[in-house]
């Protein structure tokens, strides 16, 4: 990602939830974590296709709704022997959701 993309209000996420953004072709999952912090990382399951933004998370992992396959969201690294998800750079600035740099 080449550019910061604002892709809408904070308040659109509530407190540990995620969602989904298409952007430059991707589909990008973004979690407000319960402590108020941001994590952006794929939002598609690398082993079928599952919605990540729609699976369970913590301050830690996102657990995909589908098998149950475990991603660290600070790494993109798997817990359960997957491949691993790209993380995005995301962060808040007042109201809005930046992602990219």
């Amino acid at each position: 990602m080449k550019t910061a993309v604002v892709l809408g209000s904070l308040h659109d996420i509530p407190l540990g939830e995620g969602r989904s953004y298409a952007v430059d072709g991707q589909m990008i999952a973004v979690f407000r974590l319960r402590d108020g912090s941001l994590r952006a990382v794929d939002a598609v399951c690398p082993h079928q296709g599952g919605p990540l933004a729609d699976g369970q998370i913590d301050n830690k992992v996102v657990v995909c709704p589908l098998h149950l396959f475990a991603w660290d969201l600070a790494t993109g690294c798997s817990q359960s022997g997957q491949p691993p998800l790209t993380v995005y750079p995301v962060r808040a600035d007042g109201d809005q959701i930046i992602l990219g740099e």
